[in-house]
């Protein structure tokens, strides 16, 4: 391995409270009169009256890739449709709008950004990293190149890691965001000329296991942050196509031997 290429929501940041709160923010502008907009007040998901929301919030992160996602997830937990796999997650996204979908794609960053220049700290309290996995990252930098690969906009991403004191670990150029790509496999394609490095030469690691199936048969070794947003049906599924599943207590032994 020679290069170390990685998610950023779910495996370097704990995103879920903050992209809870800028999808029902988005949600709520473009569907003000609807059962879900009424939610999308202070950033509490904690809340008694907001527990199930987010707990169902959280068991379908899994199943999608990108900002426009969380509007399936939000319409399906408004519609209480159980998307118990993957195959009923694909199902109900295709009976959706497309162009809703792209509508709130854009409506979603509008959102984060008017949160991120209206209380910049506010916005970055709901985003901590996960300590342990930057300090195994601190002490391995200097054995490979550490790269991310990730749907969010690279202004957030580079936000978060001076926040987190882990700006340096990561070249600017090698911090690619959701404009080089929809599909991870077109980050780790960039990455893999950009660091004239073969694909066997690159770890990626990621939070989802769908994303890991995606860039495999480019030859790039996978391994699930099982830290992350996923659970035991991720967890079987990534075991069961040959992908490494790492905690972060064994995430060096795996990864680094």
């Amino acid at each position: 391995m020679k290069a170390l290429a990685l998610d950023f929501d779910g495996v370097i940041s704990d995103s879920a409270r903050e992209a809870f709160w800028v999808a029902l923010g988005a949600w709520a502008e473009l569907r003000p009169g609807s059962a879900l907009a009424a939610r999308a007040r202070a950033p509490e998901p904690d809340r008694p009256e907001n527990a199930d929301l987010y707990r169902g919030f959280l068991e379908r992160m899994p199943l999608g890739n990108r900002a426009e996602d969380y509007a399936v997830v939000l319409a399906s937990l408004e519609s209480e449709t159980p998307l118990p796999d993957q195959a009923a997650y694909d199902a109900f996204r295709e009976g959706l709008d497309a162009g809703e979908l792209a509508r709130f794609h854009e409506r979603f960053y509008a959102v984060r950004r008017a949160w991120q220049e209206r209380d910049p700290a506010g916005w970055r309290r709901l985003l901590a990293p996960y300590p342990a996995f930057l300090e195994i990252l601190h002490r391995r930098a200097g054995e490979v190149a550490l790269a991310i690969a990730t749907a969010k906009d690279a202004p957030s991403v580079h936000a978060l890691l001076r926040s987190y004191g882990a700006a340096a670990l990561f070249r600017p150029e090698h911090v690619l965001d959701k404009e080089v790509g929809v599909r991870k496999s077109a980050h780790l394609q960039r990455l893999s000329e950009l660091l004239a490095l073969a694909p066997e030469e690159i770890t990626f690691v990621d939070d989802k296991a769908n994303h890991l199936a995606e860039v495999s048969p480019l030859g790039v070794r996978c391994a699930l942050a099982a830290w992350g947003y996923n659970g035991p049906r991720e967890h079987a599924q990534a075991a069961r196509q040959g992908f490494l599943v790492c905690d972060l207590d064994d995430f060096e032994a795996k990864i680094f031997g």
